[in-house]
């Protein structure tokens, strides 16, 4: 498994970004652009066709790209220096993690160090974005959290034997997949390397998840107990399973917490 961070250039930020300013996005995706680049106006964009969001977007952030651009590039010899450095010690936990030899798959992922305050990642194209702002370690944080993503729906797809097309937002799978990190990260080698980490750091989950509690106990305690009871297959059943038997109290959590950034 192997990480190489770059700077994809100002149109790929540009793109980034109008995917979390669709018109019916919630405030918990679209409303980070507005905090973190407040010259930036929501009605001049809510309600324009795709073209005219990115000609205006284009517009307003060249000379905030131009500006950062050195720091950019600093950042990838920073991100790819704190990546190498913590290498193996990744692998090692996450290889146990998984029961899997993470030795030898995900070697090619790239991580492209955008100007988009929100990070998606791109599963069968093996990439991710990273916020330029987070530090070397606030990256390799983040960068871990991605990672335990492209290796836990690898098992996922090789034991259910279902479609990529699954396992994005809103599904039921994804929302497991982001919940489950959590219960990966408690391993001692990846959570001391991991700045968000425990929840009172921040947490290296969405912050719903943090306080979703699902028949008295926080769900994430309830997915901690059952990957330390199974095998990492199991984990995936039971886990699923119980939020199968849960997705409407789930689902409610989500939807009244992402009404909000």
């Amino acid at each position: 498994m192997k990480i190489i961070y770059k700077n994809p250039g100002f149109e790929h930020s540009i793109d980034s970004i109008l995917l979390f300013q669709e018109d019916d996005m919630e405030p918990y995706w679209s409303d980070a652009l507005y905090w973190f680049y407040p010259q930036l106006k929501k009605e001049k964009i809510m309600g324009c066709s795709t073209t005219e969001k990115k000609k205006y977007l284009t517009n307003e952030m060249r000379a905030v790209w131009d500006d950062l651009y050195p720091e950019l590039n600093r950042k990838v010899e920073l991100y790819n220096y704190q990546f190498d450095r913590y290498h193996e010690q990744i692998e090692d936990a996450l290889t146990e993690a998984f029961e899997i030899d993470t030795r030898n798959i995900f070697n090619d992922l790239i991580a492209y160090i955008t100007l988009n305050p929100v990070s998606p990642r791109f599963l069968e194209e093996k990439y991710f974005d990273v916020f330029y702002k987070n530090s070397e370690r606030g990256a390799l944080g983040l960068s871990i959290h991605e990672v335990i993503h492209y290796i836990w729906f690898y098992i996922w797809n090789d034991h259910f034997g279902d479609s990529y097309e699954e396992y994005d937002r809103p599904s039921l799978k994804w929302i497991l997949s982001e919940m489950v990190v959590e219960s990966i990260m408690d391993d001692q080698r990846l959570a001391s390397i991991n700045p968000y980490y425990p929840r009172e750091n921040g947490g290296c989950v969405y912050r719903y998840f943090q306080d979703m509690v699902i028949k008295d106990e926080y769900i994430l305690d309830t997915l901690r107990k059952m990957k330390k009871k199974y095998h990492i297959t199991e984990y995936m059943e039971h886990a699923y399973a119980y939020c199968l038997d849960n997705e409407s109290a789930i689902r409610s959590h989500i939807e009244e917490a992402e009404k909000e950034f």
